[in-house]
């Protein structure tokens, strides 16, 4: 299969940057109004916070004392990497391009944070009370744009494969 040039990936890259660029900017202005630890209630559940996670998803390794900065850095980095190969291999691929972009301009974004500020910021705070069980106050845990858009990227390469092997049958 032949490999596309970067013409064809670029929108692809493109919404990558964008992706990439919200979730700096809106970073970099919850470190200019706000301490750490802050928050404004904006809702009856979402309030604006400023949260330092120095692990990954759920604060997942946060006491690891360390290393999972560079692991996850790594991580980002690499699978950003293999992204630009799959954006090369399947650019026609609306959705997937779609969810790879969007993956790769959350985990960019993240990896920047870790890198810069050895942890990531989050500053999106959804609680309610039916989640009383499941999490402290009810209160999911802190995330960011990055964040929002690793998680909808996922959700469209499950919903990518299941329009697949829905066509694949189809046509069998």
């Amino acid at each position: 299969m032949a490999r596309a040039g970067w013409r064809e990936i670029a929108p692809w890259l493109g919404l990558a940057a964008l992706v990439f660029a919200l979730d700096v900017v809106t970073k970099w202005l919850i470190l200019l109004n706000f301490q750490l630890g802050d928050s404004v209630t904006v809702t009856s559940f979402f309030n604006l916070v400023r949260v330092h996670n120095p692990g990954a998803a759920f604060s997942f390794l946060a006491g690891a004392g360390g290393w999972q900065r560079w692991f996850f850095t790594a991580i980002g980095v690499g699978a950003s990497v293999f992204i630009v190969w799959m954006l090369r291999a399947h650019p026609g691929q609306k959705l997937f391009a779609f969810a790879l972009a969007s993956i790769m301009g959350g985990a960019l974004g993240n990896v920047v944070d870790r890198l810069v500020h050895g942890h990531v910021i989050d500053w999106l705070d959804f609680h309610w009370r039916f989640l009383e069980g499941l999490f402290p106050g009810g209160h999911f845990p802190s995330f960011n744009l990055a964040d929002t858009f690793i998680s909808l990227g996922a959700a469209c390469l499950i919903l990518d494969e299941v329009l697949r092997m829905r066509r694949a049958r189809r046509a069998a």
